[in-house]
């Protein structure tokens, strides 16, 4: 079962702007601002980074614990221990930034190789992915190479999964499972629940192709949301008469849910598509739905779907099974010690330590004192190789590049060793929608780091991705 829902209360000043812009907000939150129900505090004036605690303990705590990366070799000690684990989250302080990507990557490819896990569960939208797991596991129908795999990461951002970092993954992947006996192959999947539409139509394929009056009852109780020529009709829809689509979808998911057994029989591939769309579509209606009300909800739906893609995907591959996820560090680093909690927000991080038991969970967040990103300055706007200036003043990031050492790993396996960075500070967080000159006032979220995160790797200065070539 689901945690239940959070009250519905207003966000903290305190908590940045940064926590749903990042998040690829819809455009339909522009029409809820209309209405007046904006859900953004503003944070212009928020003192967010107030010095706490002693500076120079913290700086001399982080040399005598940090371990300096001379490369990808030296994360045997991080591997060891996040290998005994059935979820290993891997965070990034944005969506743009290669070392994020390139780092999370090789930690991932010794997950499988080495420890035998089953899969990557990214931040990216669970239709498209499924299509790129279809070339990565050698499944049917699959595209014929890597590059034609990648074109299904068309949507905005295009360049947060469509990017060379990534395609180099994919391309392991494909190669790696190969030489595997098809139910050891590890899979990619995404989490997300923007290209609803998509999923929609999965759905009804599959239920028109296997139960035709299944399928006429999923394409007629999808109407209730496909009429409408874009989610703000939509939400305008809900505002004006108190009507929604929700109970319509859940009727699908109820069925899906009923038949998995004969529908796994006749299309095991299909199904697991189409079933786990028809919780996306569920959940993706409550988000957008949820914009329409002061407080945490709709960030919590999406959040929710996270975890409950992560769990029957563990699920689905068995008793045993063990997987990796991608997603931001305010995703993967437990909501409770942040600034997040004050507003009713959870996360997956926060979730999956609550369900499956804080020792079966293992998230390790990263982070940049300065460099290069890919962002936007808007919804859906340009993409943009930007400047992230210098970590401020009091920030973890600035502490860290003081020590002196990086790449850093700090390994935080016992919060109670590391008393000095148990007082809250200001941890960066970039979204793909950018300001850098308002990167102090709207992009650190107060942490106490090691309650957030189990490990942290830290680079003094990065690189932006590379967007994916033509």
């Amino acid at each position: 079962m689901m945690n239940n829902l959070s009250g519905s209360r207003r966000p903290s000043k305190r908590t940045s702007n940064l926590l749903y812009f990042h998040s690829r907000m819809p455009a339909c939150l522009l029409l809820a601002a209309m209405l007046a129900v904006a859900l953004l505090p503003s944070t212009a004036s928020t003192p967010a980074l107030a010095a706490v605690g002693s500076e120079e303990e913290v700086v001399r705590h982080l040399r005598e614990q940090g371990l300096e990366l001379g490369g990808m070799e030296d994360l045997g000690p991080l591997l060891e221990r996040a290998s005994r684990h059935r979820l290993v989250l891997l965070g990034e302080a944005s969506h743009g930034t290669s070392e994020y990507y390139t780092w999370r990557a090789e930690i991932s490819r010794r997950l499988i190789e080495d420890h035998g896990f089953d899969f990557i569960l990214v931040e990216g939208d669970w239709p498209l992915a499924f299509r790129v797991n279809k070339h990565v596991k050698h499944l049917k129908e699959e595209p014929v190479s890597t590059r034609e795999a990648m074109r299904h990461f068309s949507r905005w951002p295009q360049w947060m999964w469509g990017n060379e970092e990534v395609k180099e993954l994919i391309g392991w992947m494909h190669g790696f499972n190969a030489d595997q006996p098809a139910h050891r192959r590890a899979g990619f999947y995404g989490m997300d629940i923007y290209a609803h539409e998509q999923g929609i139509a999965d759905i009804v394929t599959f239920l028109e192709e296997r139960d035709p009056q299944a399928g006429r009852m999923a394409r007629n109780n999808y109407r209730c949301f496909t009429r409408h020529r874009d989610m703000q009709a939509y939400l305008q829809m809900v505002h004006r008469t108190r009507q929604h689509c929700g109970e319509d979808f859940e009727e699908v998911r109820r069925h899906m849910a009923e038949n998995r057994e004969a529908y796994m029989q006749a299309d095991s591939l299909g199904f697991v598509n189409a079933w786990q769309a028809s919780r996306m579509v569920v959940q993706a209606e409550l988000h957008i739905r949820g914009n329409l009300t002061r407080g945490p909800d709709s960030w919590n739906y999406r959040v929710d779907h996270f975890f409950d893609a992560a769990r029957n995907l563990l699920e689905l591959y068995g008793e045993d099974a063990r997987g990796i996820v991608w997603a931001h560090n305010t995703h993967i680093g437990d909501a409770r010690a942040t600034d997040m909690r004050n507003s009713g927000m959870r996360n997956i991080g926060q979730i999956a330590r609550e369900e499956l038991g804080a020792g079966q969970v293992y998230a390790v967040g990263f982070g940049t004192y300065r460099g290069d990103v890919l962002a936007a300055r808007q919804w859906e706007g340009a993409m943009e190789k930007m400047r992230v200036p210098a970590a401020v003043s009091g920030s973890y990031e600035y502490l860290m590049q003081q020590v002196g050492i990086s790449p850093m790993l700090l390994m935080m396996d016992d919060p109670q060793e590391h008393r000095p960075l148990m007082q809250p500070r200001g941890n960066r967080a970039v979204g793909v929608i950018y300001q850098p000159e308002r990167d102090a006032a709207q992009n650190y979220v107060r942490t106490i780091l090691p309650e957030r995160y189990n490990a942290f790797i830290f680079f003094e200065e990065t690189r932006a991705l590379t967007p994916l070539s033509q």
